[in-house]
């Protein structure tokens, strides 16, 4: 058994335990219905079942005798539809939290809870098609020598997924751009108001910077060195290159839950209750804004 497998099944046996925690807390808190916190449950579900697809690509490799292709092309497609809806929700987070500072006004009135479900629904459906690709001829097992690095998935259809992974990130660093100028521009617009409420929006605005460039720098050391190298690389280069490269991808499923939803103050505080029951007295009781998430 490769110890690289081992770290990896590991890997995927903490991010669905950590993630099905956030799902859990979102499922089980009424107060925790807005859309916003919807897209953080697409964002968990989708980690999750990238970790319970490392566990079972461990068990199809190693535990099931004899190997089965219907197995190993599921599990494959498990992984790719789960990665796929993890880097859509994180484009989708990126948009919503563009459109919660471009229409600031309007936002809560057009962002509906049911406007936002039919388009969580809509990138799940595309990303499940996404999915299938492996059982549908994306694969390699007929032609050993046209795999790629990520196989049974071929070189050439390995290419695709990692250009338009590029292009994806390309996008959601262009709408983060724009979040910035328009949270800068919002500052000097409140700079001449009172000075409690300037301090309280800036300290919104700069939470919500904050939590969406670890996101989203997290994102990029984790996986456009794994995306670069997939582009370039094929079944011939040695296989410690892709496990140095793909271990941390992986790894960032493990830290979206970390920097992004625990650190929510009503998230925080729902776990606070579930443990202990209560809710320590330095959390703060103002208002959400659109722009804490």
């Amino acid at each position: 058994v490769s110890p690289w497998d081992i770290a990896l099944c590991a890997t995927g046996t903490a991010v669905a335990g950590e993630n099905a925690l956030v799902l859990a807390v979102l499922f089980y808190t009424p107060s925790l219905r807005a859309p916003m916190f919807l897209l953080i449950g697409s964002l968990a579900l989708a980690d999750l079942l990238a970790g319970l697809g490392l566990v079972a690509n461990f068990a199809v490799r190693y535990l099931l005798r004899p190997p089965s292709e219907a197995a190993e092309l599921g599990a494959a497609g498990l992984l790719l539809a789960a990665f796929s809806a993890s880097i859509c929700s994180l484009l989708a987070i990126t948009v919503d939290r563009y459109l919660s500072l471009y229409n600031a006004l309007t936002y809560h009135s057009e962002r509906t809870l049911g406007f936002t479900c039919a388009m969580v629904l809509l990138m799940w459906l595309l990303c499940l098609g996404v999915g299938l690709l492996p059982l549908l001829g994306w694969n390699c097992l007929r032609d050993q020598s046209a795999c790629s690095i990520l196989r049974p998935v071929t070189k050439d259809n390995a290419a695709v997924l990692a250009v338009t992974f590029l292009l994806l990130f390309a996008l959601m660093m262009q709408l983060y751009l724009q979040i910035c100028k328009i949270a800068f521009r919002h500052a000097q617009q409140i700079a001449v108001q009172h000075q409690f409420i300037a301090t309280a929006q800036a300290t919104s605005t700069r939470k919500g910077l904050s939590t969406l460039s670890l996101i989203l720098g997290t994102f990029a050391l984790c996986w456009i060195p794994f995306a670069i190298y997939s582009l370039v690389a094929d079944s011939s280069y040695p296989v410690v290159y892709t496990y140095s490269l793909a271990l941390p991808a992986t790894c960032n499923s493990l830290i979206n839950p970390i920097i992004y939803a625990f650190r929510n103050p009503d998230i925080q505080k729902s776990l606070w209750l579930a443990c202990c029951g209560c809710v320590p007295s330095t959390f703060s009781s103002r208002p959400r804004t659109s722009s804490d998430v």
